[in-house]
């Protein structure tokens, strides 16, 4: 069984930030899994029947009183296993239980089929982020059911 919680970022900063690098910046400067309010942010991570962290995100409210889902990763032995989704669905439950209306992210387009199956849309057009590729906004459906707010 797949344990979704927040993290403790003061004392698992490092496996949060080791699990970002291996998957999401291989190859990169180490200063890549670090991210411009990170001691703000809340963090997610799904653990095994181990206690072993094997997926992350990362969330963080945004000036528009939206929350952006960020380092989305799951290890590679873990992936087919429901922790990335289980990990979505943690998210959205969050942002329904802070009265936050729009949850959202910058999906690459490997990603795209990862999201659409968690019930997420696409919004606007293609851009690139420098060093990494192709993204899409995502925004996830069930944060509006769940609030109840309206566009």
């Amino acid at each position: 069984m797949i344990t979704v919680r927040l993290l403790d970022f003061a004392t698992e900063v490092v496996a949060l930030r080791d699990l970002r690098m291996s998957i999401l910046y291989p190859g990169l400067p180490q200063k890549k899994s670090f991210y411009p309010g990170d001691e703000d942010a809340s963090h997610v991570g799904a653990f095994d029947p181990t206690g072993t962290l094997i997926g992350i995100a990362s969330l963080f409210r945004c000036e528009d009183g939206s929350l952006q889902l960020r380092g989305m990763a799951t290890s590679a032995e873990a992936r087919g296993t429901g922790a990335g989704r289980d990990i979505v669905r943690f998210a959205e439950a969050f942002a329904a239980e802070n009265k936050i209306p729009r949850l959202w992210c910058n999906a690459r387009v490997s990603a795209l089929g990862f999201y659409v199956k968690c019930g997420w849309q696409i919004e606007g057009t293609e851009f690139e982020v420098p060093d990494i590729g192709p993204h899409y906004i995502m925004v996830s459906t069930a944060t509006d059911e769940k609030t109840g707010a309206t566009e």
